[in-house]
């Protein structure tokens, strides 16, 4: 799960080297097409012998999916990725939360409320401001991708699903990648990027938190996942050079203890579980 943790914010901090070249839609197109090939050969998704409503759903699973990807990818061409990640968790937090009817739950709210309010200094913060709203809503298309998911395991048997889903979205996001990424993602080494990324923050976790979720509680697995804006400030630190100052490093830390309280007593599947 720790390794899962690491390899999707390494894909994400090198994603953000080729916002130059191609820009967040370019990137976030390599992204969707190398992951629905890779996952396209492992899966082999039948296309025949689906009902229309399972289509409709691997469709809106896909759009949920590339909606993500495209807004969070925005995000992070304007804000830090620790940070980017944070605003971004709000997301999966609060679909643990609406899983769990304890008391208790208040308390991570509150956290995570205070954690948000510290990050953007209470509105004076020297934070794009659409970058901060590109990353909430990015949540909000991850708390969709997580609710459809659950429903796409139930209807589609393995990973076709998922196949299916990144298949259509790479169709999806077509028009906006090419149109950002213009004759740049012809390139070799920007080629090379997007499939580095495409492994890392998604053939590779997928799969390990598919192996973690048959060891392991998926509540323990929620906590652990909600270590991703740590994981996250780490690679933006080291890879990208991106600097936190204490107050971003205390919210980061509110939101991660909010994710974690609140994923122990949640009953819906986290991410794509």
């Amino acid at each position: 799960m720790l390794a899962a943790v690491s390899s999707v914010q390494l894909g994400g901090a090198f994603a953000k080297t080729v916002f130059d070249e191609i820009g967040p839609g370019g990137t976030a197109f390599l992204r969707v097409l190398f992951a629905a090939l890779i996952l396209a050969a492992l899966w082999r998704p039948a296309v025949r012998g689906l009902s229309a409503a399972e289509w409709r759903l691997a469709v809106a699973y896909g759009f949920a999916l590339v909606a993500m990807n495209l807004t969070f990818y925005e995000a992070l061409d304007r804000i830090p990725l620790g940070i980017a990640v944070t605003f971004e968790f709000v997301g999966p937090l609060g679909v643990a939360i609406m899983g769990s009817r304890r008391p208790l739950d208040l308390v991570w709210v509150a956290l995570a409320a205070a954690g948000i309010l510290l990050l953007s200094d209470f509105g004076t913060a020297d934070l794009d401001t659409l970058g901060v709203a590109l990353a909430l809503l990015a949540g909000c298309f991850w708390a969709a991708y997580i609710l459809l998911a659950a429903r796409v395991g139930q209807a589609i048997p393995g990973g076709q699903g998922l196949a299916l889903a990144m298949a259509a979205g790479s169709i999806m996001l077509a028009p906006v990648g090419v149109g950002q990424g213009g004759s740049e993602l012809l390139s070799v080494s920007v080629l090379a990027i997007g499939a580095a990324v495409a492994v890392l923050s998604s053939v590779i976790p997928y799969t390990l938190e598919l192996e973690a979720l048959r060891r392991m509680p998926s509540n323990v697995f929620g906590v652990l996942m909600s270590l991703e804006p740590a994981a996250a400030s780490l690679a933006g630190f080291v890879i990208l050079g991106e600097d936190l100052v204490a107050r971003e490093i205390v919210a980061i830390g509110l939101v991660v203890a909010a994710s974690a309280g609140a994923a122990r007593g949640s009953r819906v599947p986290p991410r794509d579980a």
